[in-house]
């Protein structure tokens, strides 16, 4: 990192610079073009002199927080105009494309202490401005303004410095610019489509996701009771002609544009990262990838055959076609993003690496505590199983698994009542959350889905196994009238069809759990459920707020993510409706599922309560005591969350002392204001919403901010390639009805060997969908080059404040001791649910905090714990 006062410590010119009224300082600049896609290997040092004097550059006054302006009394004394001096060669970042320059600025004792620094670009094209550092001032030493902003033509900007205030604590004759810049960040009463230079934060429905126009309508999400949904940022973009409640798209053959959907420029990918071609390789799936598909299946039989086809896919003997669309995306893209994109063994070979992942019962089951989706199983309580849906709606939707079906299963001589007493069985259930839409689904072209509810023992080396697996479909003579079920129970492969029939029952109940995973689990309850906190921040919160530092890091990349994904992804005929199974009703669903959403539940010890993981136990450092020991995502999920509690309670109790001063923060009421009447103003009127009245329920908030944006986000995401890569292990489609007897696919079953396969391969996920699936999970699961981990910050100069500094160090500390905690635990034998059979040890939850080069993290780790929801 930068050597911020360096020239202090080495020679004594600050001090002469003083004396003669001057300050010396240094500025961090990136030129635009290094971050240029069309010009990838540009430097700054190429031009550098077009930015440097008088004429032509940057342009920064001081403002005093302590001196009065003569001809405006109520704001500080501006300094006189200071510009870039020559480049530092001496002090470089470590981060690409950053330089350092030298400024110096006319300023004596009677200007008082700059407080903020007005920045002006008379430059051709904008530049990011990451930091302007004064050295040897007096009375403060060095003062540094961290930037990290970009700064455009002919736009003035004001920047403070790194000190830390809530709004009553503020210098007087700085309070005008604090409001003026986050007026300038409402941008309210602004009309028309926002442009990239533009720094607006404001709402809106997800009402970009059709395309009414050409026939391709869905409906609007938010604004009503019917489809709640959080809010977005908004764009500006004009309305299509047939809806005009309905958002007009960018053309997907404008790849550029697309691309650079608008978000205030400060969210957009800045910097250096796999990221930045994320988008490249999301866009490219749309514009190359699945034409290269299409040719693939259209020359070839349209269905894998056997495993052995499957697993060609990961040994690099899938052949590209030679295709037009990659050729000219080659000419568009610059060949890293090519490779980020496809990650080839030769130019022309689609090559995925193995995921970690078999079919066993013992497999599928550990994934339920230990896989990509381990938030979703529950603790029975009730037999037989009662569902919550409607019955004056949908019937009867009880389960019909009977106790006799279950009994020879039990272990240790347990009756059903006896292991629900001694917390045995547990239950992932997904009945009602499908059932409702299963009507509407299968009249989808190439599906069949069941609603499915699988029963789990808890055996006494602490592992689960199934115990039976009950799939669902709507009464064929109406939903009033219930539930049509059956029930299937294990059976090895040896057993013949009964256990082929066994493989297909976990694969329907697996096809259920990958859809809620990557539409309710992911995207839900983390991308979307964020991004109103992040505009409300913005809004809001001034940049020297102590709860706007405490939260911007767990922001960051998150509005450009989801941008891009309602521009590729979530939109219609986007990859998740063509990948996974609910399609043009996948984010319809999500809106009903937010309807019960709750800020309060989303904290870790709630949510394992309320699924019956744990109970309350006020001995415990978390509040709660697991009911399953060896549950790898809650047991480091637990120590995780505990960590950031303490931080944020540490934190906070610096600037808030006690309750009456919170009650008197202004900038806080009308940030948790907007949240609740805006952001998720849906929800506005449900009980449960803390009033932000007390220090303690802003941390218990802030605490639970922290965690979604971080550890929840990479527990359900950086493990979908190694546990989700291999589609039979994990399908998102089921095509098929189950196999009966007497039906030419139960023949096929009876046989056995290939012909088995067979049957089970053309049930689940299509090879197209195949293909572009893992394609897109492989893109989703990679970290970064330059990620930035819980308990690290991208800047070490955040805050000048000594006590938020030593206590962020501790919380560090804490983070790199449970990263020793959990490799000790993934070696202990015992716990046999880290590794599972396919000795893959539960790294998810590991923090990666001490990876401060970036360099272990770096790609497909299936480990770390970003600061934010990045991708």
């Amino acid at each position: 990192m930068l050597l911020h006062g360096l020239v202090d410590r080495l020679t004594g010119k600050n001090k002469q610079a003083w004396k003669e009224g001057k300050i010396r300082g240094t500025a961090v600049l990136v030129k635009s073009d290094v971050l240029n896609l069309g010009d990838f290997h540009a430097s700054l040092l190429d031009g550098v002199h077009d930015i440097l004097g008088k004429d032509d550059g940057v342009i920064f006054h001081l403002v005093s927080a302590t001196a009065p302006d003569p001809q405006n009394p109520k704001r500080g004394k501006v300094g006189k105009p200071a510009h870039l001096e020559e480049m530092v060669v001496t002090m470089k970042s470590k981060a690409a494309g950053e330089s350092v320059f030298k400024v110096t600025f006319e300023w004596d004792d009677s200007q008082g202490i700059p407080g903020a620094v007005l920045v002006r670009n008379t430059y051709r094209s904008e530049y990011l401005l990451k930091t302007l550092t004064l050295h040897g001032v007096p009375g403060k030493g060095t003062v540094v303004f961290v930037a990290n902003s970009w700064i455009y033509p002919n736009v003035d900007r004001v920047f403070f410095a790194n000190d830390t205030y809530l709004p009553s604590k503020m210098p007087a004759l700085l309070v005008q610019y604090r409001q003026d810049e986050l007026n300038n960040l409402r941008g309210d009463g602004t009309t028309g489509k926002y442009e990239e230079w533009d720094r607006v934060y404001r709402y809106d429905y997800y009402n970009d996701l059709g395309e009414p126009d050409k026939g391709h309508p869905r409906p609007v999400l938010g604004g009503t009771q019917e489809l709640p949904y959080p809010r977005r940022c908004r764009t500006g973009r004009p309305p299509t002609k047939t809806d005009p409640r309905s958002e007009s798209r960018i053309p997907q053959y404008k790849i550029q544009e697309a691309l650079n959907i608008y978000v205030p420029r400060d969210e957009r990918f800045g910097h250096l990262k796999l990221s930045d071609f994320l988008g490249y390789s999301l866009k490219a799936i749309t514009e190359a990838i699945l034409p290269i598909i299409r040719t693939y299946v259209d020359t070839t039989p349209k269905e894998f055959d056997s495993f052995q086809d499957i697993y060609d896919l990961y040994d690099g003997l899938l052949k590209v076609p030679d295709n037009q669309h990659l050729k000219e995306l080659k000419k568009k893209i610059p060949l890293p993003f090519i490779k980020s994109l496809l990650p080839v063994a030769g130019d022309d070979l689609l090559n995925l690496p193995l995921p970690h992942v078999i079919r066993s019962n013992e497999e599928f089951a550990r994934e339920m505590l230990a896989g990509v989706n381990p938030v979703c199983i529950k603790r029975l309580t009730e037999f037989p199983v009662k569902s919550t849906l409607d019955p004056s709606v949908y019937g009867d939707q009880s389960s019909t698994i009977t106790e006799d079906q279950i009994q020879q299963n039990l272990e240790d001589g347990l009756t059903v009542k006896q292991a629900m007493e001694k917390n045995r069985l547990f239950i992932l259930d997904h009945h009602d959350n499908f059932m409702p839409f299963l009507d509407r689904i299968n009249k989808l072209e190439g599906n069949y889905i069941y609603a499915s509810r699988t029963l789990l023992f808890l055996k006494a080396d602490g592992t689960l196994k199934p115990l039976a697996i009950e799939l669902s479909l709507p009464h064929p003579q109406g939903m009033q009238h219930g539930a049509e079920s059956k029930v299937y129970l294990p059976a090895g492969i040896e057993s013949g069809v009964d256990g082929q029939i066994w493989q297909l029952a976990k694969a329907y109940a697996s096809v259920d759990d990958s859809a809620w995973h990557q539409l309710i689990s992911h995207w839900l309850n983390t991308h979307a459920v964020i991004e109103p906190f992040v505009i409300a921040t913005n809004r809001q919160l001034s940049v020297v707020h102590p709860v706007h530092k405490l939260l911007s890091p767990h922001y960051r990349d998150t509005l450009n993510i989801n941008a891009l994904a309602r521009t590729t992804l979530i939109n219609a005929g986007g990859v998740f409706e063509m990948t996974v199974f609910p399609e043009k009703y996948a984010l319809e669903m999500s809106s009903i599922v937010y309807k019960n959403w709750k800020l309060t539940e989303q904290g870790l010890p709630d949510d394992l309560v309320k699924r019956g993981m744990a109970v309350p136990d006020s001995s415990s450092p978390y509040g709660v005591r697991l009911l399953i020991k060896d549950y790898p995502y809650a047991v480091d999920g637990l120590v995780i969350w505990w960590a950031i509690e303490r931080w944020v309670n540490e934190y906070l109790a610096i600037y808030y002392p006690n309750d009456g001063v919170l009650r008197a923060d202004k900038e806080l009421e009308e940030w948790w204001k907007e949240v609740r009447e805006v952001g998720h103003g849906d929800l506005k009127d449900a009980d449960w919403w803390p009033r932000m009245v007390t220090v303690q329920e802003l941390a218990k908030t802030c605490t639970t901010i922290i965690w979604v944006a971080s550890a929840l986000h990479a527990a359900v995401n950086f493990g979908q390639y190694p546990y989700a890569g291999y589609l039979p292990n994990r399908p998102t489609v089921s095509r098929r009805k189950m196999p009966e007897e007497g039906e030419e696919e139960y023949k096929q079953l009876q046989k056995g060997g290939k012909e088995a396969d067979k049957v089970f391969i053309h049930t689940i996920t299509s090879q197209f969908q195949t293909i572009l699936g893992i394609t897109l999970i492989e893109i989703l699961s990679k970290h970064s080059s330059d990620e930035v981990y819980l308990g690290q910050r991208d800047t070490p100069e955040w805050t000048s404040d000594a006590k938020a500094l030593e206590a962020f160090k501790r919380f560090g500390t804490r983070l790199m001791e449970i990263e020793k905690r959990i490799l000790d635990m993934n070696k202990d034998p015992a716990l046999k649910n880290r590794n599972g059979p396919v000795k893959m040890p539960y790294m998810l939850l590991y923090p990666n905090t001490s990876d401060v080069d970036g360099e272990k993290g770096l790609g497909l780790t299936a480990m770390g714990i970003p600061n934010s929801v990045s991708i």
